[in-house]
């Protein structure tokens, strides 16, 4: 028999992903996944990977370049600015790698002039507007109620790709046997 509790056995880090409890109660982060770009001893935050507005960048800023993007509502937090990862690296003066492959931010301008001349750069960028935040030990509480697993296991390819489905299903199942039981629960168990 499959123990289908949900427990939390990893510490959150800097470049580690967080997956929402599928029955977690608020309804902002049902079924989130969010990529950690800082955590330490006064808070924590990060983007969320799976929620995505119905506009690209270049609708947000008309200078940017015309090509297919998505943007992703990283969270409540600050939501009229706007945040990027890519997998660009030291091309983007001023950006940090939070995972290998993976860094944060940098000087915006350089980004959109990089895929103004190869539009196959906006492949490596993914814009978010706000983001998701704890304060001190906010994190840690939410994590002693279950309310999250730490992951480590979804690529730096797949935090980039804007196009995959049931993200968060796709990331449950990659924790192991009961995870991928846990994932095809429905979000209401009524309608079992």
């Amino acid at each position: 028999m499959i123990d289908l509790a949900f427990k939390n056995t990893k510490n959150p880090e800097i470049g580690k992903i967080l997956i929402s409890d599928p029955f977690l109660d608020e309804d902002y982060f049902r079924r989130s996944v969010i990529l950690l770009c800082d955590h330490n001893e006064d808070g924590t935050f990060g983007f969320v990977l799976n929620n995505y507005l119905e506009l690209g960048m270049h609708e947000i800023d008309e200078d940017f370049p015309n090509v297919q993007t998505k943007i992703s509502v990283g969270g409540p937090v600050d939501t009229e600015s706007l945040f990027f990862i890519h997998s660009i690296g030291d091309a983007i003066e001023g950006s940090y790698e939070i995972k290998k492959g993976i860094y944060f931010g940098g000087n915006y301008e350089q980004a959109a002039e990089l895929i103004r001349q190869n539009p196959q750069y906006s492949k490596l960028v993914r814009f978010f507007l706000g983001y998701s935040g704890w304060g001190k030990n906010q994190l840690a509480e939410e994590l002693k109620k279950n309310s999250w697993i730490v992951a480590d296991n979804i690529s730096s390819s797949d935090i980039l790709d804007t196009n995959k489905p049931q993200f968060w299903n796709y990331c449950m199942e990659k924790q192991g046997e009961k995870f991928k039981t846990i994932s095809k629960f429905p979000i209401n168990p009524n309608n079992n």
